[in-house]
């Protein structure tokens, strides 16, 4: 069992990057600090903090333990709130891709949220993949997840259409000799597309630009610095889609499905019938 305490500690010295600063943020002496961090050190059996220079710095055993700690932190506090509100209706945590990020989704969680005030709702943007491994491994009790057709699971399933994409002032000659591709960092599904459907062509590929956000891969395709893949709700009037008539065959199938944790909560049910009839209304309108 780790101490709380000490795990609170061993974030502020990293956060604030030093043991005086640290003990100010949590109201103990530096050397008090000090001694907790030691402590803790010698409860996991290695170092956790470079003191060598003028800041300190976590060695790699320290950034394991990192987001470990932010996370039993973040847990307990979460559990503290709950508890000091006997009237709560618990927590739901929510992962969403990027493009449903900036699409009208907003609203329908801030109108969720105001409908159930004593519920606390965490909601994360982030590629698939990662949605997908935090919701197996219980950091998530629900997740809209970008994923191959025909894979088996979830609340609902709706197919996706996904469309080469380039600027529309400045479009990249279909026939350069190398492919300058922009996208998520690896481990995107529409990444590993793109880059399959390239090789599958026999035309030689680059990564002009990777991004962990939607809005500066939207940038990056409307300025001309490449080709993308985008769902059609992230396509923007400064974009051109591609077709087989420019050389870019359709990308294969994708879906959207809405997963729910094993031991969903009634309010994560809720929450995912509130999810299940957006995603209902934008494929009628794609329709």
């Amino acid at each position: 069992m780790f101490d709380l305490e000490l795990l609170r500690s061993f974030v502020s010295v990293v956060d604030s990057g030093g043991f005086t600063r640290a003990g100010e943020r949590v109201h103990r002496t530096q050397s008090t600090v000090s001694q907790q961090i030691k402590r803790l050190e010698d409860d996991v059996g290695q170092p956790l903090l470079n003191r060598a220079g003028k800041d300190v710095t976590p060695t790699e055993a320290g950034e394991r333990l990192l987001s470990y700690a932010r996370r039993l932190l973040s847990l307990a506090e979460e559990a503290r709130d709950v508890m000091a509100k006997p009237d709560s209706q618990g927590a739901v945590r929510l992962g969403i891709p990027e493009d449903f990020a900036a699409y009208r989704l907003a609203q329908l969680l801030a109108a969720f949220s105001r409908s159930h005030p004593g519920l606390r709702l965490d909601v994360r943007a982030d590629q698939s993949t990662y949605l997908r491994r935090d919701l197996e491994r219980g950091d998530l009790d629900l997740a809209l997840l970008k994923r191959d057709a025909g894979e088996k699971g979830g609340i609902a399933v709706w197919p996706e259409r996904v469309h080469w994409v380039t600027s529309k002032a400045h479009p990249i000659d279909a026939n350069v000799s190398s492919v300058p591709l922009i996208g998520f960092p690896a481990g995107c599904l529409y990444r590993t597309r793109a880059i399959h459907a390239i090789e599958s062509a026999g035309r030689s590929w680059h990564m002009a630009y990777t991004s962990s956000s939607l809005a500066g891969i939207q940038a990056a395709v409307a300025a001309g610095l490449g080709l993308s893949i985008l769902s059609e709700m992230a396509i923007q009037a400064d974009h051109r889609v591609l077709t087989a008539k420019d050389g870019f065959a359709p990308i294969d199938k994708t879906e959207v499905a809405l997963v729910a944790a094993p031991d969903a909560s009634p309010a994560t049910l809720r929450l995912a019938d509130r999810l299940a009839d957006f995603c209902n209304s934008v494929q009628a309108k794609a329709a």
